[in-house]
């Protein structure tokens, strides 16, 4: 079943980009997984072909605003991962909750501000749909230091 509107697809293409490919596990987990109409995906790091685009803190080395942009790729990996769950993000109903997780220097607290990446990708691509609660977390630290790790629970039918 597909949801009334423009394909997943074609909307990511308008806005120039594409799914990624699923970046394998880095640990004993799965990408995404399915229970009843909810897919849940593993935390994404915002992989370019496979490689972190930077590294470190936000607000010591890493510009907020670079960080709302890697919380965007970050978020795309996540649909990647959801969409090999599923089949298609053409099913996907409804954004319920997106973790957005910051690795943040002790003063920063622009987390929200970075979030806001993951938040408006996933409001591009769904419209109202889109729409979601969401988390923005200050870690100390992240896996392989990256800078942002976003988690999504998507429902679809």
């Amino acid at each position: 079943m597909t949801v009334d509107r423009t394909p997943v697809a074609e909307t990511l293409a308008g806005l120039g980009l594409a799914l990624p490919p699923v970046a394998p596990p880095a640990g004993a987990y799965i990408p995404a997984t399915v229970s009843g109409n909810l897919v849940f995906t593993a935390g994404a790091l915002p992989f370019v072909e496979g490689v972190l685009p930077e590294t470190g803190k936000v607000g010591a080395g890493v510009d907020p605003d670079e960080a709302a942009a890697f919380a965007r790729i970050a978020a795309l990996n996540a649909l990647a991962a959801a969409e090999s769950a599923i089949g298609s993000l053409d099913r996907v109903t409804r954004v319920v909750k997106v973790g957005v997780f910051v690795a943040s220097d002790p003063s920063f607290t622009g987390q929200p501000g970075v979030a806001n990446g993951a938040s408006e990708l996933l409001g591009q691509v769904f419209g109202d749909a889109g729409r979601h609660a969401r988390s923005a977390v200050g870690v100390a630290v992240l896996p392989l230091d990256s800078p942002v790790e976003v988690e999504l629970t998507l429902e679809f039918a």
